[in-house]
């Protein structure tokens, strides 16, 4: 017998524009000694929700600002690449990703920063589902949610812009 799924909004693009702007309002409150932020986008959906960030930094903090994609293979996650290859010594480093649900992504994707010598990693992702399998923390959270180990979470995005948030 097939179950049938339903696909309900958690986030809706307002609601998200306005986590957004208050999760870059904490990171610039966070790091306001900070004259400059490396943030690493882990490639897909992190990239739009890094890009975002981004954006509203530069609204309301003066630090410079360098980027940075994450990328991983999920088959070989022990060798996570990043593109451009930042310098990090001393630096804050802040890994941004859609969703954190066990932990997995987040852990593999600090992993490059590791041999840079920073001087703090932070991680922020939109939305937190609160099945952790991995000890890593969200610094920056949009929205945390519990739910079900049945249930997903899918962050949408048309370009450049987050549209919508889902559980199903």
């Amino acid at each position: 017998m097939e179950t049938l799924r339903t696909k309900n909004a958690v986030l809706d693009a307002a609601t998200i524009d306005r986590k957004l702007r208050r999760m870059a309002l904490q990171i610039a409150e966070q790091n306001i000694e900070e004259r400059q932020l490396v943030l690493a986008g882990v490639a897909g959906n992190g990239e739009v929700v890094a890009a975002c960030l981004i954006a509203e930094l530069g609204k309301i903090a003066s630090f410079n600002i360098i980027y940075t994609t994450v990328h991983l293979n999920k088959k070989d996650p022990l060798t996570p690449t990043l593109d451009p290859v930042p310098d990090t010594r001393d630096c804050v480093v802040i890994v941004v990703d859609d969703v954190a649900d066990t932990g997995r992504t987040l852990l593999y994707a600090l992993k490059p920063f590791l041999d840079g010598h920073p001087r703090k990693i932070q991680t922020a992702v939109l939305v937190e589902r609160s099945h952790k399998l991995f000890p890593v923390q969200t610094d920056y959270t949009g929205l945390s949610i519990t739910t079900t180990l049945q249930e997903h979470i899918a962050v949408e995005t048309d370009g450049d812009r987050i549209t919508g948030a889902w559980i199903y």
